[in-house]
């Protein structure tokens, strides 16, 4: 870790996405390996060093087209990967896939179109697969897919429901798979600066962590189009359903799916998926000990039932030791950007601030307050983490460089056989969050973590 840190925290900002790709290999390298993997020996029996692996697309997504496809492409050709197929229940969305891959250099010269994920699974000439699909479906399809033999790399958020996040995990951690979580956070050199910052105990107790994400977009997660346009025939309504009830078929729910509850929870998620999984990362804690959450549809009243305004107050620390701990407060908004994407990290000696890449003396203990007490001013030395772009908030965000770095950390770990930088118990753990954050908006109960039993509990 001491090459990473080193690499990572400079006093210079890196602006240009080559350079931000050169200078993160180390990020994107599988930075530590997994103590259930098995060795590159024995993988080798199964896919020779020089061999192709073929990767299946299950969900052909907007996201996947915009920002997953192109992310696989930047390291297809030197990594000797390619798409074989495509898994979707909408035969138009087959038919898009087909013509968006076929041609392009990392398609196979015989791009398959599977009706559903246990045609694409039966198939013998797939490595891999990439699960773009309906954010409650991530978790199932996660766990077939393992089961079947198969590296993954799942979108987030890893689960919306708790039975399904422990379905994926145990199955995950029965298997000799490699799989990645979509939280690409994890391969980015500004992140690993600041993890290795606090990590390093120079910036002292996280005493608060605050987030925001913010964007005035009425018609984010809408598809109005395809609404008018998708049939019910031309799908398969039932298996899109999975284990949530069956109800009548409604377009909105397939193609809108992140407004509606329990197709998603939106919000949390969506966006704070994200951003709590830092929270877990540098704190090194697995989940929150309570929540709060409110919110509500206070502007876009299309007839969503996930809310358009969210907030929520988390407390962390060990479960052993009440006298430790710290508060991070959340808030989103689609009604207003003012604020957009934060995220701020404060100890007694300043800050570090996600958003500027700094770390700063901002809010630490001065001489003149310290000195009435008997105590030792607490100022952090002013330095900047090593970084990339700003934080996008629009909906595709193209081949970004920090999903690009993920996707090749994840790549090469098939290779490697190391375990990816967010393999699927930190899935686990952003879901549980997530998910507790969602009962506390549903209930208006304060909601806990019990980690002996590994279950939520209400108050």
């Amino acid at each position: 870790m001491a090459i990473i840190k080193s690499t990572f925290i400079q006093s210079n900002i890196m602006t240009s996405r080559r350079d931000f790709l050169k200078n993160a290999a180390l990020a994107s390298a599988g930075v530590a390996a997994g103590a259930n993997a098995f060795g590159a020996a024995s993988y080798r029996r199964i896919l020779g060093a020089n061999d192709r692996v073929r990767v299946g697309i299950i969900g052909f997504s907007d996201r996947f087209r915009s920002s997953l496809a192109p992310s696989f492409g930047d390291h297809a050709k030197e990594l000797n990967f390619e798409f074989m197929g495509v898994s979707d229940l909408w035969n138009r969305r087959r038919d898009e896939a087909e013509a968006f891959i076929k041609g392009k250099p990392y398609s196979a010269s015989e791009f398959v179109k599977a009706r559903n994920n246990e045609e694409l699974l039966a198939r013998k000439d797939v490595d891999a697969v990439i699960i773009s699909t309906a954010d409650f479906q991530h978790a199932l399809h996660c766990a077939e897919a393992v089961k079947s033999g198969r590296d993954v790399y799942v979108e987030k958020p890893f689960a919306e429901t708790l039975e399904d996040a422990k379905v994926a995990l145990k199955a995950v951690e029965a298997s000799k798979q490699i799989v990645q979580v979509g939280s690409q956070r994890r391969s980015a050199p500004n992140y690993w600066a600041a993890y290795e910052y606090i990590k390093s105990g120079k910036f002292g107790d996280i005493t608060t962590v605050e987030m925001t994400w913010n964007v005035n977009q009425p018609g984010r997660w809408r598809r109005k189009d395809l609404v008018a346009q998708i049939r019910k025939e031309d799908t398969d309504w039932d298996r899109f359903l999975m284990n949530r009830p069956k109800v009548e078929w409604n377009p909105r729910y397939y193609l809108e799916f992140r407004l509606f509850y329990p197709y998603s929870s939106g919000i949390p998620g969506q966006w704070m998926a994200h951003q709590i999984d830092t929270v877990h990362w540098f704190s090194g804690l697995d989940a929150p000990r309570n929540v709060v959450a409110n919110g509500g549809i206070y502007t876009w009243k299309d007839g969503r039932t996930n809310v358009d305004t969210f907030s929520a107050a988390f407390e962390y620390g060990p479960f052993d030791d009440k006298s430790k701990g710290f508060q991070v407060i959340y808030s989103s908004r689609f009604n207003n950007e003012a604020g957009g994407v934060k995220e701020y990290y404060y100890s007694n000696g300043g800050m570090i601030n996600l958003d500027t890449n700094k770390i700063t003396s901002e809010g630490g203990l001065k001489e003149r307050d310290a000195k009435g007490m008997g105590l030792q001013a607490n100022l952090l030395p002013e330095m900047s983490l090593k970084t990339g772009e700003k934080i996008a908030t629009d909906a595709n965000t193209g081949a970004d460089p920090m999903t690009s770095l993920h996707m090749r950390n994840w790549m090469e770990c098939i290779r490697s056989r190391k375990e990816s930088n967010a393999p699927a118990r930190v899935g686990f753990n952003h879901s549980v969050a997530n998910i507790m954050a969602t009962k506390a908006l549903h209930t208006g109960k304060r909601v806990s973590w019990d980690p002996k039993k590994k279950e939520i509990v209400l108050s």
